[in-house]
């Protein structure tokens, strides 16, 4: 499934069909975000741009002509999390800045959290951006198993900063309960966009196939710097 907004792409690749027969094996979820791709910048809509993979999955599956979404980060992002309006989420200002002392209500049930409760492993790749001021609105209290990527709402892609500051992390809750937050200091120098994505391929490829798998991957690209 392929969705589109005027800035913000979401691909679904898998997804969980609203009434699935008790028998059935729940599906595994790949959801996948392109971030700040311009709705004509697509192969298939006609650019000279050259997007053979994002043309591929239009191709083959359903694109989603008239929608809802948000035009930045925060608000759109909260939005497809949560399934509500900013305007009910508390997203409707704008994004989250670095720093700043807010994020997404921590009353909110977000996907992976649904997902979790009804025996889905969870992980997220890439961009979260829906709040980091305490530990509970970031993404391994907010339904992922394990989170790889940066919390704010850009960052260079090969220094991995942002104003400055490393914002590369590997988080996730260890067999104690406890929350571990890593800062990968190790992969300054590398494209973000190519981390993202063998972490994705490793997610899957390192599932235990017994349980569903919910995978969130979020990128960064286009969106700036370039």
């Amino acid at each position: 499934m392929l969705v589109s907004s005027s800035t913000v792409p979401i691909f679904l690749i898998s997804f969980l069909s609203p009434i699935l027969p008790s028998c059935a094996a729940p599906p595994h979820i790949l959801m996948v975000v392109v971030d700040d791709l311009g709705y004509q910048d697509a192969g298939f809509r006609g650019s000279d741009i050259l997007t053979p993979n994002l043309d591929q999955l239009a191709e083959e599956g359903v694109i989603l002509e008239n929608h809802y979404g948000m035009e930045v980060c925060s608000p759109s992002r909260g939005s497809l999390l949560t399934g509500r309006y900013a305007i009910r989420t508390g997203l409707w200002k704008g994004i989250i800045r670095p720093g700043e002392e807010f994020g997404l209500d921590l009353n909110e049930t977000l996907l992976p959290e649904m997902l979790k409760r009804n025996g889905y492993k969870t992980h997220g790749v890439g961009k979260w951006h829906l709040g980091m001021f305490s530990w509970g609105h970031t993404p391994a209290r907010r339904g992922f198993d394990t989170f790889f990527g940066l919390f704010t709402g850009e960052q260079k892609y090969f220094t991995h900063t942002n104003n400055g500051k490393l914002d590369f992390r590997d988080t996730y809750i260890n067999e104690n309960g406890e929350l571990v937050d890593e800062l990968r200091r190790d992969l300054a120098g590398q494209y973000n966009t190519r981390l993202f994505t063998d972490q994705a391929v490793k997610v899957i490829q390192n599932h235990d196939t017994r349980s569903p798998l919910f995978l969130y991957l979020a990128y960064t690209a286009p969106h700036i710097p370039l």
